[in-house]
């Protein structure tokens, strides 16, 4: 098939460092050429992809310093990308409700995967008005908050099979991972980690609009003796960081529409403990990859639980439920319903 990959310029694909989206565009684009498919990326310049790469700007506009409107530049790509939709089968937007109403009046078939939250009343609306456009979730939560939403299908994200792997280290310490913000909650996992006696150490970025939180009300507990602020890493200190780590904890406080770090964590063969949110418990196995757990009183006594858990069966789930293979083949299931649908039946001269 000739498939159009449409990215956010926000980040690189693959992003330098933190992106869960452009992450999972870029394993699903090296998927889909491995399989043999024509792709073209729609992305910023600096983007490294094995398709052919259409480059909507030099370079990701979170490094561009003198972007300020990011919604023009992401305009312009809708349309380079309407002018040559012909030239595709498909079109495969990860770009929200932006493409909604221009790609419902051209005849290339398309999708959208949602990869945030939609629990905003805002999103009502939106969804309400452009109720026939296909669209992916990410998970099954993800979903409630609209259903009048035309869903065509969850598909969970997966990664390279070989990206991160089980490391021989001997683990000792908590892990946190991702991004500092109020609703993923460090503070929370500072407090299992004092509660249960075990280091914990944090591989986390901070935005821009994260910022005053950080240094009014998380900064301070970085002095901590057992707490070890790492910082932003990237995909290639993740097996170390993960392998070493006793437990993941994911300690967020709102509906996560997946939680990449989680499936990252399994892939080293690393247990989670997640609090009960969003997509949680679709995705931890409670009692076989991980804990699943209502309040810090109950993370800390996963963690003496922990060691019940054989960290290859852990990897052995992620083999059989995450991988990026995996999330291409669905995906290429949906292009192809999608594109018989939109193909018109030619009628015999009898009918």
């Amino acid at each position: 098939m000739r498939i159009a990959q449409i990215s956010p310029l926000t980040e690189a694909v693959p992003p330098k460092l933190y992106g869960g989206t452009e992450r999972v565009i870029s394993w699903l684009t090296e998927e889909l050429v491995s399989l043999g498919h024509d792709v073209t990326l729609f992305a910023s310049g600096d983007s490294c992809t094995s398709a052919r790469l259409e480059a909507i700007w030099p370079r990701a506009l979170r490094l561009d310093s003198s972007i300020r409107d990011p919604y023009g530049l992401h305009m312009t790509m809708l349309e380079q990308v309407r002018r040559q939709a012909e030239d595709f089968d498909f079109l495969h937007f990860h770009l929200d409700y932006f493409p909604f109403s221009l790609f419902s009046r051209q005849p290339t078939p398309f999708i959208t995967t949602l990869h945030g939250r939609l629990d905003l009343p805002e999103l009502q609306p939106v969804f309400t008005t452009f109720s026939s456009v296909p669209v992916i979730s990410i998970s099954n939560s993800q979903r409630r908050p609209v259903p009048q939403a035309r869903w065509v299908k969850t598909i969970y994200h997966g990664l390279p099979a070989q990206l991160l792997t089980p490391q021989p280290v001997k683990p000792n310490y908590l892990a946190f991972l991702g991004r500092i913000s109020p609703e993923k909650c460090v503070d929370r996992a500072i407090r299992i980690a004092e509660r249960a006696g075990l280091p914990l150490k944090i591989a986390a970025k901070i935005d821009k609009v994260d910022r005053d939180y950080f240094e009014e009300q998380i900064k301070p507990l970085m002095s901590l003796p057992f707490v070890d602020y790492i910082g932003e890493i990237n995909d290639a200190q993740k097996p170390d960081f993960l392998s070493g780590a006793i437990a993941l904890l994911v300690s967020i406080d709102w509906p996560e529409p997946f939680g990449l770090t989680m499936i990252e964590a399994m892939a080293c063969g690393t247990p989670v403990i997640a609090f009960n949110r969003g997509s949680v418990p679709e995705i931890i196995e409670d009692g076989l990859t991980g804990f699943i757990v209502e309040d810090e009183t109950s993370a800390v006594g996963a963690v003496g639980q922990l060691a019940r858990l054989p960290r290859q069966r852990v990897r052995a789930r992620f083999e059989e439920r995450f991988t990026a293979r995996r999330m291409a083949t669905e995906y290429l299931a949906v292009y192809r319903s999608l594109t018989a649908q939109a193909t018109p039946h030619l009628r015999s001269a009898t009918d």
